[in-house]
């Protein structure tokens, strides 16, 4: 059985920008896509009572209105929708485990509203034991794409790099496999980056020969498997002695996705995406794909 790709949708302008996001990936993919608006406050059958209803209702209208926009630009997609009468973190998190990745919605540059206001979106990021990819508002598919050779937005041109940030003393399988086969589905160039920074050196410091040596084979020896498994992927690497989410910032302003990882911690240390995911979360402008891993 096929895993969808699930979207959660909360009518905002980014859960809708997540969710076409998310038709175009089942699209690559060649599974479904299913919505869900989840809210503990929805009842689970219908009442008479207006103020029971109109949850129900607004929840049937924000998942109407976006089935109607996903058809009308994405026909090919498969679509289901449902709503769920729970919290919403809790949904998404049993919703994601049954995924073959979560997508959504992120205002991650005001720090307020749709699904990073507060808990939610950390929670589910932090909690979900499959991908989960995060989109801004004002993100449309041409963005992924090169522009026209007269410099216009187009999604027929060339889709821009993934770029995967990797760091070499933890290996993460699950990380480079989810990184890799993006690329490949999308006929993209991998940019892989590996920051290279001590805590203890001062900001003026520069790697040496040696030490960038070092780190240039490690990466190697864990690209080759991927290199060989996925051939046409053209793969480029950058080693840069630099804090790691500044790099990859720097990395991805003009890239079609970012990859980093979580690592799945046990339950008895809590729920945690780790200081580098956390903050290409807040600030990276193209969607970000958070994978889990051990």
């Amino acid at each position: 059985m096929l895993r969808p790709v699930v979207v959660g949708l909360d009518g905002s302008r980014e859960s809708l920008a997540a969710a076409d996001w998310a038709a175009g990936e089942a699209l690559r993919r060649g599974v479904p896509l299913r919505l869900v608006h989840a809210w503990e406050g929805l009842s689970p059958d219908a009442s008479q009572l207006p103020e029971l209803e109109a949850p129900r209702y607004w929840a049937r209208r924000i998942l109407r209105g976006a089935m109607d926009q996903l058809n009308e630009r994405h026909p090919q997609v498969y679509l289901s929708a449902e709503q769920i009468a729970r919290p919403a973190a809790d949904a998404l998190i049993e919703e994601g485990a049954q995924a073959e990745l979560l997508v959504l919605g992120s205002r991650a540059f005001s720090g307020f509203g749709g699904f990073m206001a507060g808990s939610v979106a950390l929670a589910t990021v932090a909690r979900v034991s499959r991908p989960v990819v995060l989109v801004r508002a004002d993100r449309s598919a041409e963005d992924d794409h090169l522009p026209d050779p007269e410099g216009r937005p187009s999604t027929r041109t060339t889709y821009r790099d993934v770029v995967v940030g990797v760091d070499i003393a933890h290996p993460c399988e699950e990380l480079l496999a989810f990184a890799f086969e993006s690329a490949a589905l999308r006929s993209a160039p991998l940019l892989v980056v590996h920051a290279w920074h001590s805590p203890y050196a001062p900001p003026t410091a520069t790697m040496s020969l040696a030490a960038r040596r070092t780190a240039e084979q490690a990466l190697a020896g864990a690209l080759q498997p991927w290199r060989d498994k996925y051939p046409a992927v053209e793969v480029r690497t950058r080693v840069e002695h630099e804090r790691p989410a500044q790099l990859l910032l720097q990395a991805t302003r003009e890239a079609a996705l970012l990859v980093v990882g979580r690592r799945d911690r046990p339950a008895r240390l809590g729920a945690h995406t780790g200081p580098v995911a956390h903050a290409v979360m807040h600030h990276v402008r193209c969607p970000v794909a958070v994978v889990p891993h051990e």
